[in-house]
């Protein structure tokens, strides 16, 4: 982050009353954004190849970070990364995408604010935290508003694998959150997030290689996956780092409610998928147990 000069310390809070508020909503945008671009490529590209292109744009656009802070990345350390990146990174980017071939966008981004539940669980069934009455019953009501989401059906075609496939990655987020908590504390965040999306993008290119698609790619296909790797997946985390540097990783997170209000909506203007009622009913119940989860954590 860039150093602040006392002049600029003292109109911060001023500042903050406008900025804060535009950045979130432009980083929720950008992320809502990003279902409706594998929505647009993932037929094209298919799942692996298309999440290929994610990560490695990623993770270039990111390298700056990284190569600053090389110092503190030793070999031994890479293991660990990769480890990582697999878990937060490729899988759960490999199921998104699958599952934006066979649903709209805006169930993979509904899906995609079960993550916030999921850190929690994961953290008490596996690390040792406490989840008090009232989270555990946020996350009740998150998995009931699942339960609705996958019963949906739109033009007729059950959305169920697609459901499981977000929950599933939403799951995998939440391991690959712990993870980092434990075992990458202390390292910068955007240096870490380009070698994670790097060693990811090394591991998962012989099996992208054997998928790539024979045809050629559409113009519009191409556009999707390079906004996918550099806009929503390399600059929202220097945006998203920049933000939990100023105000908190407590106040940036709250990103998440907007994350799937605008999936929908960008799906909904610009590629004319419906917003059926029992979509709208479980974003409802996932975004209010996400948003009780979190108070109740204070």
């Amino acid at each position: 982050m860039n150093a602040i000069v006392p002049t600029q310390r003292i109109s911060a809070p001023r500042a903050q009353a406008w900025l804060t508020p535009l950045e979130l909503g432009v980083l929720g945008a950008i992320w809502g954004a990003s279902f409706l671009f594998m929505r647009v490529a993932a037929r094209d590209f298919g799942p692996l190849a298309l999440v290929e292109v994610r990560l490695a744009l990623g993770a270039l656009v990111l390298s700056p970070f990284l190569w600053r802070e090389r110092a503190r990345f030793p070999l031994r350390l890479w293991p660990k990364l990769a480890g990582i990146g697999l878990v937060n990174s490729a899988v759960p980017f490999v199921l998104f995408a699958w599952g934006a071939e066979r649903a709209p966008a805006g169930v993979g981004a509904i899906a995609n604010a079960m993550t916030v539940l999921f850190t929690a669980l994961v953290g008490f069934a596996f690390f040792g935290e406490t989840i008090r009455k009232r989270r555990a019953l946020a996350l009740l009501a998150g998995f009931v508003g699942v339960v609705v989401l996958a019963s949906d059906r739109t033009a007729g075609t059950g959305i169920g694998m697609a459901v499981a496939a977000g929950v599933g990655a939403a799951l995998l987020y939440g391991f690959g959150i712990n993870l980092v908590r434990r075992h990458l504390t202390g390292l910068p965040p955007a240096a870490v997030a380009s070698a994670t999306l790097g060693s990811a993008a090394l591991l998962l290119a012989p099996l992208a290689a054997m998928q790539w698609p024979r045809a050629a790619i559409p113009a519009t296909s191409w556009a999707s996956a390079i906004l996918l790797g550099v806009l929503c997946t390399g600059l929202a985390f220097v945006m998203y780092y920049r933000l939990i540097a100023r105000i908190g990783a407590s106040r940036a997170s709250t990103v998440t409610y907007l994350i799937p209000l605008f999936g929908v909506a960008w799906a909904w203007l610009l590629l004319g998928e419906p917003l059926t009622a029992r979509m709208a009913i479980a974003g409802a119940m996932i975004l209010c147990s996400v948003a009780i989860s979190q108070r109740a954590g204070k």
